[in-house]
Protein backbone atom coordinates (compact mmCIF):
# COMPACT_ATOMS: atom_id res chain seq x y z
CA UNK A 1 0.00 0.00 0.00
CA UNK A 2 1.22 3.42 -1.21
CA UNK A 3 1.19 6.10 1.92
CA UNK A 4 -0.87 9.56 0.86
CA UNK A 5 0.51 12.61 0.90
CA UNK A 6 -0.67 14.27 4.01
CA UNK A 7 -2.01 18.08 4.07
CA UNK A 8 -1.98 19.11 7.47
CA UNK A 9 -3.22 22.96 8.57
CA UNK A 10 -1.05 23.33 11.12
CA UNK A 11 2.23 20.81 12.19
CA UNK A 12 2.26 21.11 16.37
CA UNK A 13 5.67 19.63 16.07
CA UNK A 14 6.96 22.48 14.28
CA UNK A 15 8.13 25.03 16.44
CA UNK A 16 7.36 27.91 14.14
CA UNK A 17 3.57 26.43 13.59
CA UNK A 18 3.64 26.78 17.55
CA UNK A 19 4.25 29.75 18.09
CA UNK A 20 2.84 31.80 15.30
CA UNK A 21 -0.66 33.00 15.32
CA UNK A 22 -2.95 31.76 12.51
CA UNK A 23 -5.26 34.16 11.53
CA UNK A 24 -4.96 33.73 8.10
CA UNK A 25 -6.25 29.82 8.83
CA UNK A 26 -8.91 30.89 11.24
CA UNK A 27 -10.46 32.94 8.96
CA UNK A 28 -10.89 31.05 6.17
CA UNK A 29 -12.72 28.67 8.05
CA UNK A 30 -14.95 31.23 9.39
CA UNK A 31 -15.63 31.91 6.20
CA UNK A 32 -16.24 29.46 4.46
CA UNK A 33 -18.32 28.05 7.67
CA UNK A 34 -20.14 31.19 7.57
CA UNK A 35 -20.86 30.23 3.50
CA UNK A 36 -21.10 26.59 4.25
CA UNK A 37 -24.01 26.68 6.94
CA UNK A 38 -25.90 29.50 4.51
CA UNK A 39 -26.04 26.78 1.77
CA UNK A 40 -27.60 23.85 4.09
CA UNK A 41 -30.37 26.32 5.82
CA UNK A 42 -31.29 27.19 2.23
CA UNK A 43 -31.85 23.67 1.29
CA UNK A 44 -33.46 22.78 4.80
CA UNK A 45 -35.80 25.61 4.15
CA UNK A 46 -36.70 24.39 0.55
CA UNK A 47 -36.81 20.81 2.24
CA UNK A 48 -39.06 20.95 5.36
CA UNK A 49 -39.43 17.68 6.77
CA UNK A 50 -42.55 17.30 9.03
CA UNK A 51 -41.61 15.43 12.69
CA UNK A 52 -42.39 12.20 11.55
CA UNK A 53 -40.87 12.21 8.36
CA UNK A 54 -37.50 11.44 6.55
CA UNK A 55 -35.70 14.21 6.79
CA UNK A 56 -34.37 14.43 3.32
CA UNK A 57 -33.00 17.90 3.14
CA UNK A 58 -30.09 16.70 5.77
CA UNK A 59 -30.05 13.81 4.34
CA UNK A 60 -29.14 15.08 0.97
CA UNK A 61 -26.79 17.83 2.25
CA UNK A 62 -24.64 15.10 4.54
CA UNK A 63 -24.52 13.31 1.64
CA UNK A 64 -23.25 15.54 -1.03
CA UNK A 65 -20.89 16.86 1.57
CA UNK A 66 -19.40 14.13 1.56
CA UNK A 67 -19.35 13.22 -1.79
CA UNK A 68 -17.50 16.73 -1.90
CA UNK A 69 -14.53 16.27 0.69
CA UNK A 70 -13.71 13.06 -1.39
CA UNK A 71 -13.25 14.71 -4.79
CA UNK A 72 -11.57 17.96 -2.48
CA UNK A 73 -9.23 15.68 -0.85
CA UNK A 74 -7.77 13.83 -3.93
CA UNK A 75 -7.37 16.74 -5.85
CA UNK A 76 -5.72 19.33 -3.06
CA UNK A 77 -3.37 16.00 -1.92
CA UNK A 78 -2.88 13.53 -4.95
CA UNK A 79 -3.72 16.18 -8.11
CA UNK A 80 -2.80 19.75 -7.94
CA UNK A 81 -1.00 20.78 -4.77
CA UNK A 82 -3.41 23.98 -3.54
CA UNK A 83 -2.57 27.16 -1.75
CA UNK A 84 -2.77 26.40 2.11
CA UNK A 85 -5.90 27.88 3.16
CA UNK A 86 -7.86 25.96 0.53
CA UNK A 87 -8.53 23.04 2.69
CA UNK A 88 -9.19 25.22 5.98
CA UNK A 89 -11.62 27.60 3.84
CA UNK A 90 -13.07 24.43 1.41
CA UNK A 91 -12.97 21.32 3.53
CA UNK A 92 -13.20 22.52 7.49
CA UNK A 93 -15.13 25.79 6.55
CA UNK A 94 -17.57 25.37 3.60
CA UNK A 95 -17.86 21.50 3.69
CA UNK A 96 -17.89 21.63 7.51
CA UNK A 97 -20.55 24.15 8.02
CA UNK A 98 -22.73 22.68 5.20
CA UNK A 99 -22.49 19.23 6.54
CA UNK A 100 -24.31 18.44 9.24
CA UNK A 101 -24.28 15.42 11.52
CA UNK A 102 -25.73 17.28 14.84
CA UNK A 103 -29.15 17.80 12.76
CA UNK A 104 -28.87 13.86 11.96
CA UNK A 105 -29.19 12.98 15.31
CA UNK A 106 -31.88 15.67 15.99
CA UNK A 107 -33.92 14.47 13.03
CA UNK A 108 -33.09 10.93 14.16
CA UNK A 109 -34.86 11.49 17.76
CA UNK A 110 -37.05 13.54 16.93
CA UNK A 111 -38.40 11.29 14.28
CA UNK A 112 -38.55 8.87 16.84
CA UNK A 113 -40.51 11.01 19.60
CA UNK A 114 -43.33 11.63 16.60
CA UNK A 115 -43.75 7.87 17.00
CA UNK A 116 -41.95 7.03 13.62
CA UNK A 117 -38.97 4.69 15.50
CA UNK A 118 -38.07 3.03 12.16
CA UNK A 119 -38.05 6.04 9.98
CA UNK A 120 -35.90 7.60 12.51
CA UNK A 121 -33.40 4.23 12.80
CA UNK A 122 -33.70 3.80 8.84
CA UNK A 123 -32.22 7.82 9.07
CA UNK A 124 -29.91 6.85 10.51
CA UNK A 125 -28.57 3.74 8.77
CA UNK A 126 -29.27 5.00 5.17
CA UNK A 127 -27.23 8.42 5.86
CA UNK A 128 -24.12 7.03 7.18
CA UNK A 129 -23.88 3.86 4.47
CA UNK A 130 -24.71 6.34 1.92
CA UNK A 131 -22.45 9.37 3.20
CA UNK A 132 -19.40 6.62 3.81
CA UNK A 133 -20.05 5.18 -0.04
CA UNK A 134 -20.12 9.30 -0.87
CA UNK A 135 -16.61 9.92 0.48
CA UNK A 136 -15.64 6.61 -1.58
CA UNK A 137 -17.49 7.23 -5.06
CA UNK A 138 -16.23 10.74 -4.91
CA UNK A 139 -12.37 10.05 -4.17
CA UNK A 140 -12.76 6.74 -6.68
CA UNK A 141 -14.33 9.15 -9.66
CA UNK A 142 -12.20 12.02 -9.05
CA UNK A 143 -8.91 9.36 -9.54
CA UNK A 144 -10.63 8.24 -12.45
CA UNK A 145 -11.06 11.98 -13.90
CA UNK A 146 -7.40 12.75 -13.02
CA UNK A 147 -6.19 9.82 -14.46
CA UNK A 148 -7.36 9.99 -17.59
CA UNK A 149 -6.43 13.64 -18.20
CA UNK A 150 -2.95 12.62 -17.23
CA UNK A 151 -2.80 9.94 -19.48
CA UNK A 152 -4.71 12.22 -22.40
Amino acid sequence: MTERPIDPDVDLHVPAQRAELHWPVLAAIAAGGALGALARHGLQSALPAPPDGFPWATFWVNVSGCLLIGVLMVVITEVRPAHRLVRPFLGVGVLGGYTTFSTYVVDARRAVEAGAPLVGLAYLAATMAVALAAVAAGMWLTRRVAGRRAAG
